[in-house]
């Protein structure tokens, strides 16, 4: 509450794409990059869309006898795109694959440790994405789908970009992690002890006691 019993809104409040940021780990994150996660998270929408539509239409048209062979390709496509695309935006919204169990039990420079063990792996993994999602790419030119005769590297365009995206987010946490400390807000050496509440937070028989 600000002055004269005004509620203050957060900032960025009130904008429809600011509902796509995931709150958690704020300290973790560049704010410059939020644009990025937004823009993943539609492109992800996108691509499902998109790919349950095709996956539709494929049916109703071979059930119907004349079938879109091109669907398939057009369902492959965005099913590969929504997957690297799901793919970078889990990284930095913490949603992937990562071992938390011990490094929750640990407090101190030996969490700090583990914590940045744990990201520099996923930003090796991202950079073996980059590297050889790029040859796949540059050799994708020499074959061919059918029955569209595209350049097959219109499939393997996102792995290199995915890459680039898991590394950019997983050095932004390590960044982040050294300089505001990996452990969350609410998980502080002070966040379960109740005198350090607020009066204002405080219910009204426990202020009626202090009193």
């Amino acid at each position: 509450m600000g002055a004269g019993g005004q509620e203050r809104a957060a900032p960025g409040a009130g904008a429809p794409l600011d509902t796509l940021l995931h709150p958690g780990a704020r300290h973790l994150k560049w704010p410059a990059l939020d644009w990025l996660e937004r823009s993943l998270m539609v492109g992800c929408g996108i691509c499902l869309a998109c790919f349950s539509a095709a996956v539709l239409a494929d049916v109703v048209t071979r059930e119907a006898g004349r079938p879109w062979l091109w669907l398939q390709e057009v369902t492959m496509a965005f099913f590969t795109y929504g997957i690297f695309c799901g793919t970078a935006v889990a990284t930095r919204r913490g949603d992937h694959l990562q071992l938390s169990a011990m490094t929750d039990a640990m407090r101190g420079r030996t969490r700090t440790v583990f914590e940045v063990f744990n990201r520099l792996v996923v930003l090796g993994v991202g950079l073996a994405m980059a590297g050889f999602g790029w040859q796949n790419f540059m050799s994708g030119f020499s074959s061919f789908r059918m029955p569209s005769m595209l350049p097959i590297a219109y499939l393997y365009w996102p792995i290199p970009v995915c890459g680039v995206l898991v590394a950019l987010f997983s050095l932004e946490q390590v960044v982040q992690g050294l300089r505001n400390g990996f452990v969350p807000r609410t998980q502080g050496p002070d966040a379960q002890r109740p005198d350090t509440q607020r009066p204002d937070t405080q219910g009204p028989d426990t202020l009626q006691a202090a009193a």
